[in-house]
C-alpha cells in the first residue's frame, strides 16, 4: 500500500500520534515518561514548534502542534529516534521501539483546536485509568488548568486566552470545559482522506495541495542536465522583476516540478503552488 502523502505548511496544525512496535509499552517507568518530556522539549525548541496539548499513554502518545516552519516530518523524526535512542539504553534493548511511521491528521485551528486539546487531555479518563483529567500527571492538562508549574515550551496561553483575559477565570473555565468534554463524540468520526479534520473549504485546498505535491513528484526530468537546470533557473531568476514571477516563469517552462523550484528559491513547495494557481487563475 503505497504511503498517504503529508501535507506540510508554515502554520499548519496536526494531532500526531505514535504507537510502540507490536503494541509495546513506549514507556515503562515514570523516568521513562520525564525523559520523553525532555526530549519533547529540545525538538520543540530545535524545530520552531507550537505544542498545545499532550498526553502520554503507556504504549503511545498524543501530541497537538503547530509547525509556522512546516516541518512537522523533520520535529517528529528527532523526537521519536532520539527518545527511542534513550529508552533503548535505559531499558538495555535494541531495535525499533515505535510501529511504522507516525500518525498525523491535519486539523483546521479555528473549528478543531479546542477540541482536540480537550479530547488529549481526558484520553486517561475514557482509558479507566484516573476518574479525573487532573488525576494524570502526564498530560497537559494539570499545566493548563493551574493545577502544576508552566513550562516554557508548552503554549496553554493560546487555550487560556480563549475563555478569558483573567487568568484565575480562564483556569477555572478550562477546567470546566474539559469536564463537559466526557462524552464528547470522537473527532475522528469527521475526518476525510484519513488524513483531514476540517470544513469543506479547509478539505478541498488540502486536497489540491495532496494533489499538485502528487503531480510534483510524478513528473521525470531525466533528460535535463542538472548543470542545464541551475543555469536556466539562474537566467529565469534573473529576467523577473520580483521572486514570484521567476517561480512562475521556471514552472512555466515545462522544465522543472514544483519541488526543484521550491529548492531552488529556498521556499516551501506549498509558496510555489500557491504562486502558480494564482498566476492561473487571473
Amino acid at each position: 500500500m503505497a504511503r498517504q502523502a503529508r501535507i506540510e505548511y508554515s502554520g499548519a496544525l496536526y494531532h500526531l500520534t505514535s504507537r510502540g512496535n507490536a503494541q509495546q509499552d513506549i514507556f515503562i517507568t515514570d523516568d521513562d515518561r520525564i525523559e520523553f518530556l525532555e526530549r519533547l522539549r529540545q525538538a520543540q525548541g530545535r524545530y520552531n514548534t507550537i505544542v498545545y496539548a499532550y498526553c502520554l499513554m503507556d504504549n503511545h502518545f498524543h501530541l497537538l502542534v503547530e509547525t509556522p516552519d512546516a516541518n512537522v516530518s523533520q520535529f517528529m523524526r528527532h523526537l521519536n529516534s532520539t527518545y527511542t535512542q534513550k529508552f533503548n539504553l535505559s531499558n538495555n534493548r535494541v531495535g525499533h521501539l515505535f510501529q511504522g511511521r507516525f500518525k498525523s491528521i491535519l486539523v483546521q485551528k479555528d473549528l478543531y483546536l479546542m477540541e482536540l486539546a480537550r479530547y488529549i487531555v481526558l484520553n486517561p479518563v475514557r482509558a479507566g485509568r484516573v476518574k479525573a483529567a487532573k488525576g494524570w500527571r502526564w498530560s497537559s492538562y494539570r499545566i493548563t488548568a493551574g493545577l502544576s508549574s508552566s513550562v516554557e515550551w508548552l503554549n496553554s496561553d493560546w487555550i487560556l486566552a480563549q475563555f478569558s483575559k483573567k487568568y484565575k477565570l480562564a483556569t477555572i473555565a478550562y477546567r470546566k470545559f474539559v469536564s463537559q468534554g466526557r462524552n464528547q463524540s470522537k473527532p475522528w468520526e469527521k475526518i476525510k482522506n484519513q488524513i483531514l479534520l476540517g470544513d469543506d473549504g479547509f478539505i478541498k485546498d488540502s486536497i489540491k495541495q495532496l494533489e499538485d505535491r502528487a503531480m510534483d513528484t510524478e513528473i521525470s526530468f531525466t533528460k535535463i542536465k542538472p548543470k542545464e537546470k541551475t543555469k536556466k533557473i539562474q537566467y529565469y531568476e534573473k529576467i523577473s522583476g520580483s521572486r514570484n514571477e521567476g517561480i512562475i516563469l521556471s514552472y512555466q517552462s515545462g522544465g522543472y516540478s514544483m519541488k526543484q523550484i521550491a529548492d531552488y528559491f529556498d521556499v516551501h513547495y506549498s509558496t510555489v503552488s500557491r504562486a502558480v494557481n494564482a498566476r492561473c487563475k487571473i
